[in-house]
């Protein structure tokens, strides 16, 4: 059996895309799913598409986002932090890529790797917790399945673990402790899991500010 290919996207990083100018050209449901996380953060987003979706024509009808009606034109990625592509036309995602690049503007384009600057993995979310799933572009639906295992083992309640946690971090900073990591790993152990996992989130806090000697 021969080696797999080693994936080109390797480096993971988290942006802060509130307030950011991002492009979507295309109109469908792909393109869709790519403007609903786009605007979960807080990016401003302008598509280019004849046409929309019901979803994103509601979008537009309600101003979250800025729709030019008609195709993609040269120059219109100038100015936008990234841009996405999402249409079924092989050679217009191409020009769109290639411009894109040529402008230095980070560019990903659905289902085509070759012509991605980054990929988008699967993402779970439990409030400010963040877990993101790639293999690279190699199989996104690896990824999907393996996040659908990680959602059994980080049940809903993690939100409250994680806002806790970002609870006692600030009030730790505020008296100038600052705990080692293994300090967390053994605060944040089965015991003040289980008092959040029934709701008795006060009780968890002062659990854990205990454990790190606070």
């Amino acid at each position: 059996m021969s080696a797999a290919p080693t994936p080109a996207f390797l480096y993971p990083v988290m942006l802060d895309l509130t307030g950011r100018p991002c492009l979507i050209v295309g109109g469908g449901a792909v393109a869709e799913r790519k403007v609903e996380g786009l605007l979960a953060v807080g990016a401003r987003v302008t598509v280019v598409s004849p046409w929309l979706s019901d979803g994103l024509l509601a979008s537009a009808s309600e101003g979250r986002l800025h729709w030019t009606p008609r195709g993609y034109h040269s120059g219109d990625v100038a100015g936008f932090s990234l841009v996405m592509v999402a249409t079924n036309d092989a050679s217009l995602n191409l020009d769109v890529a290639r411009e894109a690049r040529e402008r230095g503007v980070w560019v990903n384009c659905a289902d085509d790797p070759a012509r991605c600057d980054f990929t988008l993995p699967s993402v779970l979310r439990r409030g400010s917790l963040t877990v993101s799933v790639s293999t690279g572009g190699v199989s996104p639906a690896l990824a999907r399945v393996v996040r659908e295992e990680l959602e059994g083992l980080l049940p809903p309640d993690y939100a409250d673990l994680a806002a806790i946690v970002a609870e006692v971090r600030r009030s730790l900073r505020a008296r100038d402790a600052a705990p080692a990591w293994d300090a967390w790993r053994d605060a944040l152990g089965p015991d003040v899991r289980e008092l959040i996992a029934s709701g008795r989130t006060d009780e968890a806090r002062a659990q854990l500010l205990k454990a790190l000697g606070a």
